[in-house]
């Protein structure tokens, strides 16, 4: 399937000169296609466990800043992804489809200091960030499933709003 570049263009598309196509996940693929990514997420899943990125407790020791744990494992993933993007910038890195991967810069709005916070608040809240929330749940944590359906409610009501929101 394809679009003309004139058409709007989403997060989710790889861009190409004259077109643009959509990424592999609007392609039909059979249902066994998928199990990579189970695979990947139930071995993500392990990683949170073990990392114990998923313990309400460390969350809430990050919060009152009594320990360095939390805040070491988010800088390491902003050092790798800031590696990772250098690498994609300086390397032309391509998408499995040959397409050329274009990193576009977003401009900044106070929508996103607004939503940082009440992200920020949720997480303090919750104790969850909804990164690991699978991971918490198949812990046995099933009372996070209040926080799944509340991130899916307010991911949905943020889909309604968002034509109404300040850019």
């Amino acid at each position: 399937m394809q679009q003309t570049a004139q058409e709007t263009n989403t997060d989710f598309e790889v861009r190409s000169l004259d077109t643009v196509c959509l990424n592999e996940s609007q392609l039909v693929h059979p249902a066994w296609y998928n199990i990579k990514y189970l695979i990947a997420g139930v071995l993500f899943g392990i990683i949170l466990v073990k990392a114990q990125v998923i313990s309400w407790f460390r969350i809430q020791e990050m919060f009152r800043l009594q320990s360095f744990h939390m805040y070491g494992v988010i800088g390491s993933a902003v050092v790798t992804g800031m590696i990772a993007v250098y690498i994609i910038k300086k390397t032309g890195v391509k998408t499995i489809h040959g397409e050329k991967v274009d990193l576009h810069p977003k401009p900044f709005s106070k929508g996103q200091i607004y939503g940082g916070l009440i992200f920020g608040f949720g997480w303090a809240l919750t104790g969850a960030c909804p990164g690991p929330l699978f991971a918490l749940i198949g812990s046995g944590a099933t009372v996070i499933l209040v926080s799944l359906f509340s991130a899916v409610a307010g991911t949905w009501v943020y889909g309604l709003l968002r034509p109404k929101l300040p850019h």
